[in-house]
């Protein structure tokens, strides 16, 4: 049964605050608002605006996504959400006939091998008779089944190990550093040797402590119709299952506020301290007036470092694993050309960069070419990126160094002529949580001292994924868990 279901309900004078203004706390407080129409909730933001990293710009008709712009459908709670305040309408899929990416080696790019998604070759001939790799590399990769598997642990599940470990010792060096590494540089900005499988991509452990082989598992799958027409004719993601809204995310951003006429939305209310009272509520203490509130319970949906400050002396020992968890940061810098300044035709949804290219971008996606009405009709929109934790250095540029930097980059690998029309540049510092080795281990012992802390909720991206759909599952489990404790605490 589930918390709308229930009898029993707060009184309108219980409050819950829902600290953290970007996608999980709104999805939180969307979610409370549904749950629990009669309690008072206050949803707090540091800044002047809603949507966190979610923040989109329109310029001389281009519109411009300075973080995500997408979300995939795999996981179905964010186009369930969109649905439910709105939005569900006005999601747009990816242009069918472009759903390919391309990879760089030596200096040209190259198309990523059809069918090949991530880690899985989803199909033989086309690696086999792709440039990117070697004959040595595709040799390499056809003697994966004859691999041995790496032992599992007591409990006969697979045991964590890194990216690069895993792919390097079941698809080979090449495979791993030509088309591995740098697609997942795409997702999660990460080091590859640090990565944990178990945390981003169990689905292979699992392939292999089962079957003993990645390509033994994927050709005794017998596939649909609906996953060959989103899978096997793509390559370097399913293109197919990510959705937009058609005016952008901040479009999105703005039909949830609509939707939290219950709710007390401050902003520029950056939460200082918090700490519990002898009563059992949950005191904060604000930068501005009032300077200190109660409330019965709390919902945390703020990065890492943040919740880590405000729990360091409430909670020292949850604070403590929180604050471990690290970060990366990267640069956005939208670009936008006519379409006679390219000197070759755009092909496909962007490109990817190996490291072992030794270029200074991670990869680079066209906007315009991936959903309708990023770019006035005769010019395209360019989003290309920088840094990551491979590169954290280049973060630190000034902003006409990495504008400079993305136009040479761009100059020498699409042939572009002359200068952008449009720039931007989004700078997003330590907003990427990394998932090293050993993440899950982690974030169980923190679920655990989260359950000890009555009232208490924190929902979060750096717990058990990055992207829009499972911070929005996060903060709407936040605040069913918070209902169901006001209920029946």
């Amino acid at each position: 049964m589930s918390v709308l279901d229930r009898k029993q309900q707060p009184s309108a004078a219980q409050r819950v605050a829902v600290v953290g203004g970007g996608i999980t706390g709104l999805a939180a407080a969307h979610r409370l608002a549904e749950l629990l129409p009669h309690a008072q909730t206050v949803l707090f933001e540091a800044t002047g605006r809603l949507g966190g990293v979610l923040d989109t710009v329109n310029t001389d008709g281009f519109l411009i996504e300075r973080s995500a712009d997408s979300f995939i459908t795999k996981f179905p709670w964010a186009v369930d959400f969109c649905r439910r305040v709105g939005v569900g309408p006005q999601l747009l899929p990816t242009r069918e006939a472009r759903r390919r990416a391309a990879v760089v080696r030596n200096g040209k790019l190259h198309p990523v091998p059809k069918g090949f998604v991530i880690m899985e070759p989803q199909q033989l001939w086309p690696m086999l008779t792709s440039s990117v790799l070697s004959p040595w590399g595709k040799l390499r990769l056809l003697a994966e089944p004859w691999v041995a598997r790496k032992p599992i642990g007591k409990d006969n599940t697979a045991v964590d190990e890194s990216v690069a470990s895993f792919a390097t010792r079941r698809l080979g060096r090449e495979v791993f550093e030509r088309l591995v590494q740098p697609l997942l540089a795409g997702i999660y900005t990460a080091d590859p040797q640090k990565l944990s499988m178990a945390a981003t991509m169990p689905q292979f452990l699992e392939s292999e402590a089962q079957a003993g082989s990645l390509l033994r598992t994927q050709w005794g799958r017998r596939r649909n119709a609906t996953e060959d027409s989103q899978g096997t004719t793509e390559s370097g993601a399913r293109y197919g299952m990510f959705l937009a809204p058609e005016g952008g995310m901040g479009s999105l951003v703005e039909a949830i506020e609509k939707k939290l006429k219950v709710v007390t939305i401050r902003r520029e209310a950056a939460v200082e301290s918090l700490q519990r009272d002898p009563s059992g509520q949950w005191r904060l203490t604000f930068n501005v007036q009032p300077a200190t509130e109660s409330f019965d319970a709390v919902i945390l949906a703020l990065p890492g470092p943040a919740a880590t400050r405000l729990l360091h002396k409430t909670n020292p020992d949850l604070a403590r694993p929180i604050g471990e968890i690290p970060y990366a940061s990267s640069v956005v810098v939208s670009t936008g050309f006519r379409r006679d300044q390219f000197r070759q035709p755009l092909d496909g949804f962007g490109f990817v960069v190996p490291k072992i290219e030794t270029r200074r971008i991670i990869a680079a996606s066209y906007a315009s070419e991936k959903f309708p009405g990023r770019a006035p009709h005769g010019y395209v929109l360019v989003r290309t990126f920088v840094g990551g934790a491979l590169q954290p250095e280049l973060v630190m540029q000034s902003e006409q160094d990495l504008i400079e930097l993305v136009l040479q980059e761009l100059s020498s690998l699409l042939g572009i002529n002359g200068d952008p029309q449009v720039v931007d540049v989004a700078r997003w510092d330590a907003a990427m949580p990394q998932y090293h080795v050993g993440h899950l281990d982690r974030i169980n012992g923190i679920e655990q001292q989260i359950e000890n802390q009555s009232g208490l909720e924190i929902a979060s991206n750096a717990f058990h994924g990055i992207g829009i759909p499972q911070c929005v599952y996060s903060g709407e489990q936040a605040a069913e868990r918070v209902a169901t404790w006001l209920c029946h605490p």
